[in-house]
């Protein structure tokens, strides 16, 4: 058997700088700390922070008053802040900046007037948090099915922007739909699929149809992880999603000569080793890894998190993710 190991894969400079957050403040303040819903899609990060005593909540009101509470990657909406100063919480954003730049375009849009669809899941804890922030002027699309039901006037001045982690593909059949009904709605001034998930997606792109299958290493609550596994399948090869090796499944590889493995922008690298080794054990895989190439992206810790350090006499940590190779994104582009 033949291993391809995709590149990029795994962490993004979000998440990172997310995980790095909530590390930072378990090492400088301790626990009790909150957390309003999970700090990244991935079921081992969050498993080994409550380990650590970090506390993840899904309401606001389980934050018991004047604790410290991080805001995940994904965003949140002005009425979680403004619940949470109500409760006079300490507020530490661990927001990704591409997902905050969606908010400021939906706010701003918002302010000029334009009606905005938002192409996206709408269970989706990013699409619910840049939706509160301009929920008047907003409709969230999922499908090219559901912009057939919309009521707007053709000749109606609307603008799209979309959740950071959608599939290319599926987002460019939204948008097609779009363009075709409503010929004056404009794109955003910088695609908001974030680089990260487009990177991924493409090292997907590229290498599928070279393998028979392929193994991305993610939980079913990722979307971006979800959508590598779609890309795969659209180009006919088919795709397995697994938290770790335990998911492996034996009958999975009959007839398997070539794997495809890769993983979803929240899933540790510790986690793709566990697959390789399980792949190397029991079909003496060969594994073949290009040569990395940094992606040029690293966030900074959120500033209240910053103004802690620096009041405790330390020193941000510099956070550098292993070099991963970087494809058609345009940097500043997503979240």
């Amino acid at each position: 058997m033949k291993v391809l190991l995709a590149n990029p894969r795994g962490f993004c400079a979000g998440v990172e700088m997310a995980i790095d957050t909530v590390q930072e403040l378990v090492d400088l303040i301790g626990t009790p700390l909150y957390v309003f819903h999970a700090i990244v899609h991935n079921k081992h990060v969050v498993e080994r922070f409550v380990e650590q005593g970090v506390t993840f909540v899904e309401r606001i009101d389980e934050v018991p008053e004047g604790e410290t509470v991080v805001f995940s990657a994904h965003g949140v909406s002005p009425a979680v802040r403004a619940e949470a100063a109500a409760r006079g919480l300490k507020m530490i954003d661990a927001t990704c900046p591409l997902v905050t730049k969606v908010h400021v375009e939906a706010r701003r849009y918002a302010r000029m007037g334009r009606h905005i669809l938002l192409i996206g899941h709408a269970d989706h804890q990013e699409v619910k948090g840049t939706l509160g922030e301009a929920p008047a002027d907003t409709t969230v699309v999922e499908s090219a099915a559901d912009v057939a039901e919309l009521d707007f006037p053709p000749d109606q001045e609307l603008i799209y922007l979309t959740q950071t982690t959608l599939s290319v593909d599926d987002a460019q059949t939204v948008i097609r739909a779009i363009e075709a009904r409503f010929p004056r709605c404009t794109a955003p001034p910088k695609e908001d699929i974030c680089y990260a998930t487009t990177n991924r997606q493409h090292a997907v792109m590229e290498l599928a149809s070279q393998a028979d299958l392929t193994l991305v290493v993610g939980s079913a609550n990722s979307s971006n992880s979800v959508r590598l596994t779609e890309i795969s399948e659209n180009r006919g090869t088919p795709g397995r999603l697994v938290d770790d090796a335990s998911g492996l499944d034996p009958a999975w590889f009959e007839g398997v000569e070539t794997v495809l493995l890769t993983a979803g922008a929240s899933a540790p690298e510790d986690l793709v080793e566990g697959v390789k080794r399980w792949l190397i054990e029991r079909f003496g895989a060969e594994v073949e890894d290009p040569e990395p190439v940094d992606e040029g992206m690293n966030f900074a810790l959120p500033v209240e998190l910053r103004v802690m350090i620096n009041r405790g006499g330390g020193k941000p940590k510099t956070h550098r993710r292993r070099p991963e190779p970087t494809h058609a994104a345009t940097p500043g582009s997503d979240a």
